[in-house]
């Protein structure tokens, strides 16, 4: 129904103005007493499903990535569709709007997006408000640096991000690898993005001896898939040094390689995701995987379109995937394959 019918409609119009377009309707359908037919339609309970990683328990390994439900909006109705876990973000201290419209291009032919949306957010201390209420999912944190804030002093807005979040968020995404804010990926360099996880893992250390459990959130990495082999050692030898508990691979990349799609359009700025990400990023999960020999849980995300895509992640050593653009083209149909796939592999 929605690649037949509610697909083609959205297409028509202005991708960022779907997005709210989207959320909105989501919203209204949910009030209005349509969660219990989402569940029904895209839930599968199953303990089968259930992963344990970083001293969570994920309901199922499939979530929603970042860069979605940047503000918090809608968590707990994406569960209703069927995600084990929600990633929110990329949240940042102060508020901005980001990059100017446009923004956001839909490559169909290529089955891809390009997005250059630079961290618009409404600030951390906007979402703890709607972070407060009942969670019926697990969320992850995703944090980054305002653009105006410039990478000597980026520190401090992670740090507030932390902060501002620890109560309210299961784990925690440093988001050093967007390629939309100027500079940001200089953070990646080993020396700068040791010091950072390090302050990160002191401050998570302070607040767990506040809290009521005693525990530290766990701290995940979040990396290009742009970045070489020797790079991507030294990610294994960073994760190692500072004890931090996982990595996301990857983000967006800013190549443009293989592309189908009119070129004027393929060589607008920002960072791609899609189809054309899928090999990329399972090179670099199978690179980490077997360069540690495994010694940190991986989540997978860049081009999962199918439940094969989902699956050649998990083979190549992700412990979770997750979905955005997939979910954009695909619907939210192919939550419930890719969980129904995962369990007949196992069986």
């Amino acid at each position: 129904m929605y690649k037949l019918l509610i697909r083609p409609f959205l297409f028509l119009l202005d991708p960022e103005k779907v997005h709210y377009l989207s959320f909105n309707l989501i919203r209204f359908c949910s009030k209005i007493g349509f969660s219990g037919i989402f569940r029904a339609l895209y839930v599968i309970e199953n303990p089968k499903l259930e992963r344990k990683l970083f001293g969570l328990t994920f309901k199922n390994p499939v979530g929603l990535a970042a860069g979605f439900d940047k503000d918090a909006r809608l968590y707990n109705e994406f569960a209703d569709f069927g995600f084990g876990f929600v990633e929110i973000g990329t949240l940042t201290p102060k508020p901005q709007e980001g990059n100017p419209k446009k923004r956001l291009f839909r490559l169909k032919a290529d089955k891809a997006i390009i997005n250059r949306m630079g961290f618009n957010n409404k600030g951390v201390f906007d979402a703890v408000e709607r972070l407060k209420k009942e969670h019926k999912v697990l969320i992850g944190g995703n944090i980054g640096k305002n653009k105006i804030t410039p990478n000597n002093e980026a520190v401090k807005d992670y740090l507030i991000c932390f902060d501002a979040l620890f109560d309210h968020v299961d784990y925690f995404v440093v988001n050093v690898s967007s390629p939309n804010t100027p500079g940001l990926r200089e953070l990646q360099d080993k020396a700068p993005l040791t010091a950072l996880l390090k302050e990160l893992k002191s401050e998570n250390s302070k607040y767990a001896q506040k809290s009521s459990n005693g525990k530290e959130k766990p701290i995940l990495l979040k990396i290009a898939p742009d970045l070489t082999d020797d790079q991507l050692l030294d990610i294994i030898a960073i994760v190692a040094d500072t004890h931090i508990d996982g990595v996301i691979a990857t983000n967006t990349t800013i190549s443009r390689e293989g592309l189908k799609s009119n070129m004027v359009l393929a060589e607008e700025k920002g960072g791609l995701s899609g189809k054309p990400l899928t090999n990329r990023s399972t090179e670099v999960i199978r690179f980490l995987a077997e360069k540690s020999n495994k010694a940190f849980p991986i989540i997978g995300v860049g081009g999962i379109h199918s439940e094969k895509d989902a699956l050649e992640k998990i083979q190549a050593g992700a412990d979770l995937v997750q979905l955005w653009t997939g979910f954009v083209y695909e619907g939210p149909a192919l939550i419930k394959r890719i969980n129904k796939a995962i369990l007949k592999k196992q069986a």
